[in-house]
């Protein structure tokens, strides 16, 4: 029997693998951002969004009912996908799994990384890893869910097979 931890780490490794771009430049960030405010709008959430290609800023919203602690969050979740090149939810699913912790496992300040979902790398076929799209501001599961979904919708892919139950 397979724990939730272990489904979920399972299923964000499925997302990583199927969420690859060909291409992605600033004009696709500005759609990724667009598409994440809209959606946020159509939900009536208020998000902070961040599209971040490894030093360089590409997109930022601070939506109404979001606070500079969003901004904060943001950075710390985004700074763990790229030091990993993993989802931030999917390191926090692993070291929840482990019961462990990020100063623990890895040496590093919960001041500057957070293991909570919401950051999601993004990935170029014959690349790798070269930025972050991250959503802050609703429960952890949900941000991730959120880029996740916008990610799959503008690689026209199927989000009913990649969204996190």
């Amino acid at each position: 029997m397979t724990t939730a931890e272990e489904r979920d780490m399972a299923k964000i490794a499925e997302q990583e693998k199927a969420l690859v771009f060909d291409r992605f430049d600033l004009t696709t960030a500005w759609e990724l951002g667009s598409m994440l405010r809209d959606m946020a709008l159509e939900r009536g959430v208020g998000i902070a969004i961040d599209v971040k290609l490894h030093s360089m800023p590409a997109f930022y919203l601070a939506m109404p009912g979001t606070s500079a602690d969003n901004e904060g969050w943001v950075r710390r979740k985004r700074n763990l996908v790229l030091r990993f090149f993993q989802s931030s939810y999917a390191i926090g699913r692993k070291l929840a799994h482990f019961q462990d912790t990020v100063e623990n496992r890895y040496g590093l300040s919960s001041a500057d990384y957070a293991p909570h979902g919401g950051s999601f790398p993004i990935t170029v076929a014959g690349v790798g890893c070269i930025g972050a799209v991250t959503v802050s501001g609703l429960p952890q599961r949900e941000d991730h869910n959120m880029a996740v979904e916008a990610l799959a919708r503008l690689l026209n892919k199927d989000i009913s097979s990649l969204r996190l139950d």
